[in-house]
């Protein structure tokens, strides 16, 4: 197991040596999480990471969790090794978990404690398979030091540090602009919707030219028609 080493040898691994995830499906998520955060923020000071270890107490290498995925604004982006909160000064603003059959106890349990006791500021668990979270998906918000339930509001769950809105569409989780509504997507999602935008756009160009030749085709026959008398 690798692991970092501070000035005084206390060492911080790199692994907590539990596999990434259960699933495909759940680890397909945790990417799309990260991948989404990363299109929305690209060439802002947010850092965003994915099944990275956060320590929380410095000198204490146990104090750690790892989250699926994470946002920490006002932070330089760029890879780390760990995030260690007393180095960085921040700690994750906002945290997602994929739960799955080995997390949701996890997930339910365990890691709010350690977020509160962190400062997280909101909280939120999706379950893919809908079958280990009822509703299967959740968000939690700080208040007085604890986190508390947000209330679902036409279906959606508001997330205000982030600034969006989160719902489930046939299960599959959907996050949008909270003003504009305009959903969130991967980089890869993003370029292959301007591929298709691009393509209907010179389908129409091309369906309206020839709808102005053929016009121009009839306007032409008529007048030859009239010119001929018939």
């Amino acid at each position: 197991m690798s692991s970092v080493t501070t000035q005084n040898e206390i060492e911080y691994p790199e692994s907590d040596g539990k596999p990434m995830g259960e699933t495909d499906l759940h680890r397909d998520w945790m990417f799309r999480l990260l991948e989404i955060f990363r299109q929305r923020y690209r060439d802002e000071q947010v850092y965003i990471a994915s099944d990275l270890l956060v320590y929380y107490e410095e000198g204490t290498p146990s104090k750690f969790v790892v989250p699926d995925c994470f946002v920490v604004l006002d932070c330089k982006p760029g890879r780390r090794r760990t995030f260690q909160t007393w180095n960085e000064k921040r700690v994750p603003n906002v945290v997602f978990e994929v739960t799955s059959r080995g997390t949701s106890s996890i997930d339910i349990v365990d890691k709010p404690v350690i977020y509160e006791r962190m400062g997280v500021q909101e909280y939120f668990l999706y379950d893919p398979t809908a079958s280990y979270l009822e509703p299967p998906l959740q968000g939690y918000r700080m208040a007085n030091g604890s986190l508390h339930q947000i209330a679902e509001a036409n279906g959606r769950i508001r997330c205000e540090t982030l600034g969006v809105e989160l719902f489930l569409r046939e299960d599959n989780l959907v996050i949008v602009d909270k003003e504009t509504g305009v959903e969130q997507l991967t980089r890869a999602d993003a370029e292959e919707l301007a591929r298709e935008q691009a393509e209907r756009m010179q389908e129409q160009e091309l369906e309206a030219r020839l709808i102005a030749e053929r016009r121009v085709q009839e306007l032409e026959e008529k007048l030859r028609r009239l010119e001929s008398g018939n």
